[in-house]
This record gives C-alpha cells, structure tokens and sequence, in this order.
C-alpha cells in the first residue's frame, strides 16, 4: 500500500467575504509527482500556502507526513523543500554561499555540488546570483529547495524562464529523483510539461477543483483528443479564443 505524504481534507479560504478555496480535499501518495493547475487568480498559490502552512486556512486539516504544519513546523521544515517562483536574495552573494547558506540550515543537507552538476551549473557556482539569467536563477531555486534532501517538494512553475533543452533537462532530473521516491506537488500553466512529469492532478475553478485524475481521463472526460484543450474546457477559457 503506498504511503500518504499529502493529506487535505475540507480546505477552506476566504479573502474579504470572499471564498478562494473552498471545501477541497486531495490525497498524495510517496513516490508521486501531483500537479495543481488553474488560471491565474483560482487559488493555486493560496492552497500551496495553505497545505504548508505559511498562510492559515479558515477551515481543513491538513497532513505532510503526518504531521500538522502548524504544530510541527519544525520536523516539516526539516523533511519538505519548497520552490517558489519569484524569490529575493542579496545582491553581492555567490551562488556557492547561497547553496552553503541553505545548507546550514538543516541537519542532514543534499550535498549542493552534485545538484549544481545535475542541473548545469557547476561553472556558475562562482557566480553572483545576480548575473545569473533568469532560467539560471529558476534551477537555482530548485537546487535550493532540494539541498534540504526533501521527502516532499513544492515547485511553483518550475520551469518558467527556462529554453527548451534545459526545460527537458529539468524533467528528467525530476523523474529521477522522483524514481528515487521523492513526492512532487507542482502547480505549472506548461501543459506538456504537466503530461511529461505528473501522475495525477487536480483543476481549480471558482474555487473548487473541477477535475480530478490522470491526464488521460481529463482528456476523456472532456471529449478532448489534447490535453491542453482538455484543461481549457475543464476552467471555461476556451470560450475566450472563440
């Protein structure tokens, strides 16, 4: 039986009167690569705060390896890596001592230069993070999240800014790590990025999911031979191309 990393039950949010996420439950298993996908505003980002418990929900429970994000921000801290599509550094820091920096942080690091070797920049390590260009900057900030050598990542559209080869290059490295047993929760608006790496997924839409399950059955259900189409169809942007 696979082990539950991710477990959300009735997770509410409102923002001024008004419901964000509302009533949502998924379930995560060891191993998985799960996807959250919605237009921009459907409370992708609210539900990843949510479930890792930098922003309150209204209503829920939530578990990350069983235990509460709230009350054992701690044990998570030490176990779950985080990805966050924009982020801040100071400006004269290299990219080795922010790798070192990170790494102090827990008790049992990734060590950070074979992950700059995964992901293509072993050259840059020397680098102000600065000079980086802005798909370097993005495997910078997955490297980040996984020199904590997580059992559990969040990866906030991971592969923005990112040219084909190294998009590609990104998912293979994934997928092996995920081979390796690493959980994977992804929001992405990259569809064929979503086919390539995730097992299942869910689809938000006036702030409840619409859709749960494979791409495959998103396409059946739909009566779409694409799955971008298919994800159109389920969050009613379709009719925006007409």
């Amino acid at each position: 039986m696979d082990e539950t990393t991710i477990q959300i039950s009735g997770l509410s949010k409102s923002y001024a009167g008004k419901k964000v996420i509302d009533n949502i439950s998924l379930t995560v298993s060891s191993g998985e690569v799960y996807g959250l996908l919605g237009a921009n505003g459907a409370g992708k980002s609210t539900t990843i705060e949510c479930i890792l418990g930098t922003r309150k929900a209204d209503a829920g429970k939530i578990r990350i390896l069983g235990l509460d994000p709230h009350k054992d921000r701690k044990p998570i801290f030490e176990q779950v890596g985080v990805q966050f599509q924009e982020s801040n550094y100071p400006d004269k820091i290299r990219v080795k001592e922010l790798c070192e920096e990170t790494a102090c942080l827990y008790r049992q690091p990734a060590e950070y230069e074979p992950l700059l070797s995964r992901f293509g920049l072993a050259e840059k390590k020397n680098a102000f993070v600065t000079e980086l260009s802005g798909g370097q900057k993005q495997k910078l900030f997955i490297i980040l999240a996984l020199i904590a050598d997580p059992k559990v990542v969040f990866l906030d559209e991971l592969t923005t800014g990112l040219d084909t080869k190294a998009r590609r290059n990104v998912w293979k490295s994934l997928l092996e790590l995920k081979e390796q047993g690493l959980t994977i929760f992804l929001s992405s608006h990259i569809m064929d990025e979503v086919e390539m790496l995730c097992d299942r997924i869910s689809i938000l839409r006036d702030s409840r999911f619409v859709f749960t399950g494979t791409v495959q059955e998103a396409m059946e259900q739909s009566c779409c031979e694409k799955f971008e189409d298919a994800y159109l169809w389920f969050t009613g942007e379709e009719a925006d191309d007409e």
